[in-house]
């Protein structure tokens, strides 16, 4: 697991270097054409990239096109993909609220980063973040990349319901590959308190919701289980 602070996170943006060539033991194949770095503020290659040194060189192969995107699927088992919850997750911060500029800005730095899939918001909790994951999706969620063939997977959350899988639906629909992420407790302790519902009954809402989506026009449907551990 490789951590990234605020500082670092800024310097991933910036940086041109791979941070899996200081793993070869890992022997990924990362398909991208221009490098770039994870690493965190703390570490040697973030102090290589801070002051310009110049004697870190990339080892890994490097190919030509993106990996086809398969939904639920890896055509290569040694690449890994990246779901990126940073404009979703990243707000639940105490303290964290990005303006709509600031999110489409970010979309645009994870775009660069080459992050397979980035959730980019929760359209049903209000007007404005139902506007910010449409631009998202028309903009940032077409552009691919001709060089690599690469365009980023849209995604929003959905709870169990009609209402907000619909939302979803009418806000990343613009983009070349949209998806949703619909989400339901499965936790004893959350469905006998917080959903008074039973694990059939559980079991029901999500596959009704899965059905739901299928039925908009999805394709690419993923399913979380909060509070599953």
């Amino acid at each position: 697991m490789i951590s990234l602070s605020s500082t670092a996170s800024t310097m991933v943006v910036q940086s041109v270097v791979h941070f899996a060539s200081s793993f070869p033991s890992l022997g990924l194949t990362l398909p991208y054409k221009r490098p770039f770095l994870f690493t965190s503020c703390c570490s040697s290659l973030s102090n290589k990239a801070r002051t310009g040194a110049t004697d870190f060189k990339p080892m890994l192969p490097i190919v030509e096109r993106w990996p086809e995107y398969i939904p639920n699927k890896l055509p290569d088992k040694n690449y890994v993909r990246v779901f990126d919850t940073t404009l979703r997750d990243g707000e639940q911060s105490p303290g964290a609220a990005l303006t709509p500029p600031q999110k489409l800005e970010i979309a645009r730095q994870l775009s660069k980063l080459r992050v397979d899939i980035m959730e980019v918001g929760f359209p049903a909790s209000s007007e404005e973040e139902f506007e910010t994951v449409k631009t998202i999706a028309k903009t940032v969620g077409n552009e691919v990349d001709e060089e690599t063939g690469y365009v980023p997977v849209i995604c929003a959350l959905a709870r169990c319901n009609h209402r907000d899988i619909e939302a979803v639906w009418e806000a990343v629909k613009y983009a070349k590959r949209p998806t949703i992420l619909i989400f339901i407790s499965t936790s004893d302790i959350h469905m006998k308190f917080k959903l008074k519902r039973t694990k059939e009954e559980v079991i029901q809402m999500a596959v009704s919701s899965v059905r739901y989506a299928k039925s908009l026009g999805f394709n690419d449907i993923q399913l979380g289980c909060e509070d599953a551990g």
